[in-house]
């Protein structure tokens, strides 16, 4: 058990490389060296000892490998600020909506969230020539990206149509969806899976893409979505669905059949309460399975004798004795028919022209089991039935019905081209339990939370949803933009308010509806708040030049801190944080963007200011504790030594310290020799970082 391990918080968020090698040296330990991959080992390994030829089976496109490139980046600069003033119930909520580029959001995410989503879906743009592709090159100057990309908007922002005139339409298309997918399969938990609505036009490149990624093997499926009765026309062909392909992350993905609402099941008898309706399944007796002499056998019911094929006692012996080839028998054994018949799974059916029929009942919730000794018993269950790959052929899947959910919410036409509430209700359902995480990194008018919201409000569940959505500027013509909706983000969220309220109302007799999650807290893609120690070595040298004494070398000091970030600083901003931070940020930015870097703690954790100890110390999940006072005291360090329970890392600032090292290490000895005692014999781990 480490007491007290000391470092620096690292800039670094993520390194897919570093955790790739790790992956790596678990499968096979003799190819890793030093840290380094040996890759002819590697060969061996999987078996492959002559060198593999240049031509080989795959999918390519101009890009790829800056693609591949792309994916494995880690962020840097940018972080993501909390925005109070457009959440909902940010107190008690852990739902997340994100404003931003999806690509950084999903690398920003990945430290927090790795392995932790159990599905993803998402509905990307569909590359028919009027859509746009992200634009992942937006710092390059116009001219630079014109000449490597060949398109760019003129506004440098950071998605631009997709001309099918482009020489590198696809490629385009592919560039952007690489990155984006490799980064979401870090994402999902070993069982989870992700689905992506397409049409025809991508369809078999990403079928391909995700075979790249997810492996062939885990591919669950393509399924057909109605998507308008008439179709879009051409002069011979009606085009009348689009596409969702599913993968999962690995062989170990768990789906949640639908439970089977045939609607056979419709009769009752006094075991309804226990076995649920049934249904008449076929007549026990059969004259098409071949003869069997076994299955040829009388059977007593009441007063009455039956033979199957509904024949007479003398027939019966007639055919006993010749034993034919073909002829009438039971289905079931005499055993089984009698363990059968005695608990209820047997039924006779006379009819008005005095024959009768012996029919075996199915019921919803119960079956014969027989185990391994040959014994039968009651078997209680949930009849369900398999996802069909032609289940979203029903309009109510269609267009037509996703223009009515958003009508429903906002009482006009606000959005085109989202997907119907029922749909995603229907996958949500089918691949997650109650207490799941789903994310929809291209959310647009924010379907998938709408249908969260409905399946939580339905079967008491606690979904969570991560919504993530580039502010794409509506046009000023469309009904979105008159309506005061500048961009998509503003469309999305006020969908998830006002649809979380009605589902609410509409549901205000159920039991527990007062718990219903129907708030989000709001994120935004930006800058960062911190000046990492390559910039604060900067800054002190440029501020041993300023004696901080005068309004006019005051003045000269913000200038100098101010180039970092093009911002002015305010007049009350002191020295230290003029080093420590960016301009005119607030702590909570920064602690969340402390809180990005740290494994497994959601965004929707819970964030205290510890007003008993400072006026700037902060807690988040209760374990991690970021203290951005400008002083460390004596009484400071007893406090922070004294919480109950105890943090399992404390991180403090190198400037509160001064120049003085001394004052630091015996801070730390300090804090460390002061937990130990408190900690009695349950001696406990914690961590120091320094900022």
């Amino acid at each position: 058990m480490n007491l007290g391990v000391k470092g620096d918080l690292k800039q670094e968020i993520f390194n897919e490389v570093n955790e790739n090698v790790r992956a790596l040296e678990r499968l096979f330990p003799s190819v890793v060296k030093d840290g380094q991959v040996d890759f002819e080992a590697l060969k061996e390994e999987l078996g492959q000892f002559e060198e593999v030829g240049p031509e080989k089976y795959g999918l390519t496109w101009s890009g790829k490998q800056n693609a591949k490139k792309l994916a494995q980046q880690d962020i840097v600069g940018k972080t993501l600020k909390y925005i109070p003033e457009d959440s909902k119930n940010p107190e008690t909520t852990e739902n997340i909506y994100i404003e931003g580029d999806n690509l950084e959001v999903l690398k920003l995410l990945r430290q927090n969230y790795y392995g932790a989503i159990k599905m993803i879906y998402i509905d990307p743009p569909y590359n028919t020539g009027n859509d746009f592709v992200y634009n992942d090159n937006f710092k390059k100057s116009k001219y630079e990206s014109d000449k490597e990309e060949g398109d760019i908007s003129e506004l440098g922002e950071r998605y631009t149509i997709n001309s099918k005139s482009s020489n590198k339409y696809h490629a385009n298309w592919l560039n952007m969806m690489y990155p984006r997918l490799k980064v979401a399969k870090d994402l999902l938990t070993e069982d989870g899976i992700i689905f992506i609505s397409i049409d025809d036009t991508e369809v078999n490149n990403l079928r391909s893409l995700c075979e790249e990624i997810f492996g062939v093997d885990n591919c669950l499926g393509c399924f057909a979505r109605i998507t308008k009765k008439a179709g879009k026309s051409t002069e011979t062909i009606a085009k009348n669905n689009d596409y969702i392909i599913a993968f999962s992350k690995s062989k170990n993905s768990i789906l949640y059949p639908f439970e089977h609402n045939d609607d056979g099941f419709k009769f009752v008898d006094e075991y309804e309460s226990e076995r649920g309706k049934y249904k008449l399944n076929q007549t026990l007796d059969y004259d098409t399975l071949g003869y069997v002499n076994s299955l040829d056998y009388p059977v007593k019911i009441d007063n009455d004798v039956y033979y199957a094929g509904n024949v007479t006692e003398e027939e019966y012996k007639i055919r006993k004795k010749s034993n034919p080839k073909d002829g009438f028998r039971w289905r079931w054994s005499k055993e089984l028919f009698n363990f059968g018949y005695k608990n209820g799974f047997v039924v006779v059916k006379k009819y008005s022209n005095g024959t009768s029929r012996i029919y075996t009942k199915t019921y919803q919730n119960a079956r014969i089991n027989k185990d391994n000794n040959g014994k039968y018993s009651i078997e209680y269950i949930k009849r369900t039935k398999a996802l069909s790959t032609l289940e979203f052929i029903d309009n109510c899947y269609s267009n037509d019905n996703s223009r009515k959910n958003i009508e429903e919410v906002f009482s006009r036409k606000i959005f085109e081209y989202s997907k119907p509430v029922e749909l995603l209700y229907s996958l949500i359902k089918f691949a997650t339990q109650k207490n799941d995480i789903v994310i929809d990194f291209f959310s647009g008018s924010g379907t998938l939370a709408n249908s969260i919201i409905k399946l939580n409000a339905n079967d008491k569940g606690n979904r969570r949803f991560i919504m993530v959505q580039l502010p794409e500027k509506t046009d000023i013509k469309s009904e979105a933009y008159k309506a005061g909706y500048k961009n998509i983000c503003d469309i999305g969220k006020e969908r998830i308010r006002r649809a979380g309220e009605l589902i609410k109302e509409e549901n205000k007799d159920k039991e527990g509806i007062e718990d219903l999650d129907i708030g989000f807290k709001v994120f935004r893609v930006g800058d960062t708040n911190i000046r990492w120690n390559y910039e604060k070595e900067d800054l002190k040298t440029l501020s041993n030049e300023v004696t901080i004494k005068s309004k006019e070398e005051q003045a000269t000091f913000d200038f100098i801190a101010a180039t970092k970030s093009q911002a002015t600083l305010g007049e009350t901003v002191s020295a230290k944080d003029r080093l420590d931070f960016m301009p005119g940020v607030k702590d909570i930015d920064i602690v969340y963007e402390i809180l990005l870097r740290q494994r497994d703690i959601p965004l929707s954790a819970k964030v205290e200011l510890l007003e008993d100890i400072g006026k700037r110390t902060y807690i988040f999940a209760d374990s991690y504790l970021v203290c951005l006072e400008e002083d460390i005291t004596a009484e400071l360090i007893e406090k922070l030594a004294e919480l109950n329970p105890l943090p399992i890392k404390f991180i403090l600032r190198d400037s509160a310290f001064g120049d003085d090292i001394a004052l630091k290490d015996e801070a730390y000895r300090r804090l460390k020799a002061l937990i130990e005692r408190n900690s009695g014999e349950n001696k406990k781990s914690y961590t120091v970082e320094f900022i």
